[in-house]
């Protein structure tokens, strides 16, 4: 073939890529769709044997198997590589291009995957998804199973190819979040109705068999203090006596139902004073729990109250479940924004088999990550039976207000 002619098949191959590259970006914003299209495209693009699509997920360090050629379908989510691990690894890491020949297994950039049938193919080329933005997307991996030497035209145009597709990812990828974020937000919404329709079940249980009952009590109280007064004065004391006895503790029982409800040292005080109440109050003299911050005012209210909510939240679990010596709970600033740890050295539990075994309706660790999620941030829960629990939340700089205080 000619030169010229062998130009214009290159021109034509190309723009039939590009045409196939429009197709995915206009296809829809299913990510599963657009990944598996892209497979096609890089295959067809680079006619290659095997391809793998490495998604780097937004505030990880881990890439993780989203797409497969056949027959390695199952092996999507499960193929799991932190940043410089392997070659799709330093490809993401370093941000360029890996070509490997042969040999692959002398490469010291090259891990061996049995998932992926890796000693089925002799060479690889491996490169970034960029977004236009320059945001790491993740990786494509292109395998042969001859040896094959790939020509720097070949993989200038692969790189061009994954750039053009990286956006339609990143864009399927946005609307995948959002609906999922959105399912979550209708799960929690749904929950919260119900938790406050229990909370209001719970307080008028409090007050009916509780301030209710002494109210009716001291009201007896008074009346047969009343008959005794001209009679008998002594007996109408001690009626009295007992009238006020019953009014301190209605009183108590009232405090204590409105501070569940929306406990007062948060609004007066803040969020490090609110929590010493509170594991004061859980605890008493139970467990040592350990209040340390180097923040002391600055937080918006809303950041406050969802912080307090999820230590709350987190530090019933461990007075009804761990059996907790010493408790410490801190909050830091941050170099991306506020950070808080909770952790006991309690009897600690099963994180596989809490998740499987919870009722549907149980707030728990679904309900706090969802508070996290609601600000943005994660929320990370580490614990092995016998060791106790690390509880962390993350919250973005974004969604803390800029003050010298925080």
């Amino acid at each position: 073939m000619t030169e010229p002619a062998a130009a214009l098949d290159r021109a034509d191959a190309e723009k039939r890529m590009l045409m196939r590259i429009i197709e995915i970006v206009s296809s829809g914003t299913d990510l599963e769709h657009v990944l598996n299209a892209t497979i096609g495209l890089v295959l067809e693009a680079i006619s290659a044997d095997a391809c793998f699509v490495h998604l780097l997920k937004e505030g990880e360090d881990r890439l993780t198997l989203r797409a497969a050629s056949e027959p390695y379908g199952d092996a999507v989510g499960e193929v799991v590589l932190h940043l410089g691990e392997g070659v799709a690894g330093w490809v993401a890491e370093h941000r360029e291009s890996v070509v490997i020949v042969s040999d692959k297994w002398s490469d010291p950039r090259y891990k061996y995957i049995p998932e992926l049938g890796g000693d089925r193919y002799t060479s690889l080329v491996s490169v970034p998804l960029i977004s236009p933005a320059e945001r790491l997307i993740g990786v494509v991996n292109i395998h042969t199973e001859q040896q094959r030497i790939f020509t720097s035209d070949e993989i200038s145009f692969l790189e061009h190819v994954c750039s053009l597709v990286s956006a339609a990812i990143e864009h399927a990828e946005l609307f995948e979040s959002l609906a999922v974020k959105e399912q979550q937000l209708q799960g929690f919404v749904a929950r919260t109705v119900q938790a406050q329709e229990d909370e209001r079940r719970r307080v008028a249980t409090e007050i009916h068999d509780g301030v209710t009952q002494q109210l009716i009590s001291i009201w007896y109280r008074l009346n047969a203090c009343e008959r005794s007064m001209p009679v008998d004065p002594a007996a109408a004391r001690a009626e009295l006596d007992a009238a006020k006895d019953l009014v301190d503790e209605a009183l108590d029982e009232a405090r204590a139902a409105i501070y569940d409800l929306r406990p007062a040292t948060l609004d007066d005080l803040g969020l490090v004073p609110a929590l010493q109440a509170l594991a004061s109050r859980l605890f008493g003299a139970e467990a040592s729990v350990a209040i340390d911050t180097d923040i002391h005012e600055g937080m918006p209210s809303h950041l406050e109250t969802a912080l307090y909510r999820i230590a709350q939240e987190s530090l019933n679990n461990t007075r009804k479940h761990a059996c907790a010596k010493n408790v410490t709970v801190a909050i830091r600033r941050s170099p991306d924004g506020i950070f808080m740890e909770i952790q006991d050295d309690g009897s600690g539990f099963d994180l596989d088999v809490y998740r499987s075994a919870r009722p549907q309706t149980s707030f728990g660790l679904s309900g706090m990550a969802e508070r996290v999620d609601l600000l943005g941030g994660r929320l990370d829960v580490r614990s092995r039976p016998s060791e106790g629990t690390i509880v962390e939340v993350h919250v973005p700089i974004d969604n803390v207000r800029e003050s010298d205080d925080v």
